[in-house]
């Protein structure tokens, strides 16, 4: 990890150190979980098929663009929970 740079706002004098233990413990301990990220994602990718559920409404014709998009909002789970990548909203 990284040196840990402070700056006195009095003097701008800077100074650097090492991380201590319990300040590598205390980040890493604030890093979400695998599972949590999960619910932001889940969260996100339901949130935007809301946004496009009337596509899909009885009298509308959904273009290939938009099954596609929304395909690919549902199937989000599959990449990698570090590295998602959203799909690109088409035109309505």
């Amino acid at each position: 990890m990284a040196d840990v740079i402070e700056v006195n706002v009095m003097t701008g004098e800077e100074t650097t150190r090492s991380y201590t233990q319990q300040e590598k413990d205390n980040i890493a301990a604030a890093q979400p979980t695998t599972d949590e990220k999960w619910v932001r994602i889940r969260s996100k990718r339901d949130m935007l098929l809301r946004e496009c559920d009337w596509w899909a409404s009885s009298d509308r014709t959904l273009t290939d663009e938009q099954k596609t998009y929304r395909q690919n909002l549902r199937d989000i789970t599959t990449q990698d929970v570090d590295n998602i990548t959203w799909p690109s909203k088409p035109s309505a």
